[in-house]
């Protein structure tokens, strides 16, 4: 009998359901999230919600994604040989004809151009760190700078896409699509991934939904986004005229018709609807407290600063972040958008440290002072980085920098990360001098922090196996504590 519940449940028959679970670890998290009785043997036993391939560092993650590319020659990358060569031309020994976007590939120079900003070193690790970001530097000490990370895509659509999706084209399941996956969800009433928008002063690029998208996998890994309105979640608010009885009769009803559907079709995305349907009626509780801001300490207020308090600042979505993670959701994706200096950098890179600064380091305060750094792994950074030349015509405090993939610095946060500052770009800081971090490996580290081998976090897909790392990464063990 409580074979044919199973079966009838399931609306597979045993040779269809050893298939599935022989497309490995992802497709067992992928049966916790859709039947949660799946894996129970008795009463007693716990309901599985994800398998690991190994102990995990790491239970979940905040991705602060500064989305138009931060100049790391003005935030992290101090060159001394810019300063006191700003406004010669760039050697071609150092270029050595590499690949250059339309917007400079014409030039007839290539003027180096020095920061307009005053550098000091901090902390154990003695990382340099540009005035703009008071903040950071007093939680350096918590930080690994990656001075050299690098990718091929040198335009901001396919470097954005390459580190959501770990591909340069579209239609690939995002970072955290994976991890949802992968792991599952770690709270039954909210979304393994949530995304949050923000926009700074600067001048910005445009983020889409494909960022977020669940690609081939089941819809049930989307990101869910979070919106700055009244309903921060849309669609999820019942009409005034509707009880929660009433909701609740309606969604028995729809799961009738969709496992009717099931039965007759077979197909699992019909088993995703229903659960979705779960989730929205279990999110309409815990979303709108987990939302609110207003009862936050005071201590908590000043320290993320007064901006935190007005919905979709960078600031307010740190600090949704923090109690989103500390519920449970997996994977927190925020973009900020404002970061792209093609020209008045020095005046527009002030107002967007400025927004983020302060909150990214409360961030991570945040985290270690509620004693979940060390289990929530943060990470900041763009697409790619700044060019060391100018673009256009050079003076001292109003320069431009074109896209530069070949070497930039990002920064991890706890989560299993060894503090420091890993890697060297030369002196000039336009190529990899040491330890060279490609995104498939950047990604191969984060799976491995996650507990997931990334070799094997595979998705069978039109008759290939997919992965976020393709068919290259590997995991950077100098990252790790």
């Amino acid at each position: 009998m409580e074979k044919e519940i199973l079966e009838q449940s399931l609306n597979i028959n045993r040779r269809r359901f050893l298939s599935r679970l022989s497309l490995g670890i992802g497709s067992v998290a992928l049966g916790s999230l859709l039947i949660p009785d799946l894996f129970k043997g008795n009463a007693e036993e716990a309901v599985m919600a994800g398998l690991p391939h190994f102990a995990p560092r790491a239970k979940r993650i905040i991705y602060l994604f500064q989305n138009g590319a931060p100049s790391q020659l003005d935030l992290f990358d101090y060159k001394p040989m810019l300063q006191k060569m700003q406004g010669e031309d760039l050697p071609a020994s150092v270029r050595m004809g590499q690949r250059l976007t339309g917007m400079t590939a014409d030039q007839a120079k290539f003027p180096l151009a020095g920061t307009a900003f005053q550098f000091n070193q901090y902390g154990q690790s003695r990382a340099w760190l540009s005035e703009l970001l008071p903040y950071t530097s007093k939680v350096v000490d918590d930080i690994c700078f990656i001075k050299t990370l690098y990718t091929e895509a040198i335009n901001h659509d396919p470097a954005l896409t390459f580190f959501q999706t770990g591909a340069q084209q579209g239609n690939r399941p995002s970072m955290g699509s994976w991890l949802s996956y992968g792991l599952g969800s770690e709270n039954k009433n909210l979304p393994a991934f949530c995304v949050l928008l923000s926009k700074g002063k600067g001048n910005g690029q445009g983020v889409y939904s494909k960022l977020w998208s669940n690609g081939f996998l089941d819809s049930i890994h989307q990101g869910v986004q979070f919106s700055s309105g009244e309903n921060p979640v849309l669609y999820l608010n019942d009409p005034s005229a509707i009880s929660r009885q009433d909701r609740r009769k309606m969604i028995d009803k729809i799961a009738e018709l969709n496992d009717a559907s099931m039965k007759e079709f077979g197909d699992p995305e019909i088993a995703t609807k229903i659960q979705q349907y779960e989730m929205a009626y279990r999110m309409q509780t815990i979303v709108p407290e987990i939302t609110d801001i207003s009862k936050e300490p005071e201590d908590t207020i000043k320290l993320y600063g007064p901006e935190c308090m007005m919905p979709g600042t960078f600031a307010a979505n740190c600090l949704l972040a923090r109690k989103l993670s500390e519920s449970g959701v997996r994977f927190v994706q925020l973009y900020h958008q404002g970061w792209d200096g093609h020209s008045n950098l020095p005046n527009e890179i002030k107002g967007q440290a400025k927004d983020v600064d302060q909150a990214s380091a409360a961030l991570i305060t945040d985290l270690k002072q509620r004693g979940l750094l060390d289990e929530t792994l943060v990470l900041w950074g763009g697409e790619f980085g700044r060019t060391n030349y100018c673009q256009g015509k050079f003076s001292p405090q109003n320069y431009g920098r074109d896209h530069h993939p070949r070497c930039f610095t990002v920064w991890m946060a706890g989560g299993g990360v060894k503090p420091g500052v890993y890697g060297e770009t030369d002196e000039f800081g336009y190529n990899i001098a040491k330890d060279p971090v490609h995104v498939h490996d950047f990604h191969a580290t984060i799976l491995y922090l996650m507990g997931l081998d990334h070799e094997k976090l595979t998705f069978k897909h039109q008759g290939r196996r997919y992965r976020l790392t393709d068919v290259a990464g590997k995991v950077v063990n100098g990252l790790i504590a």
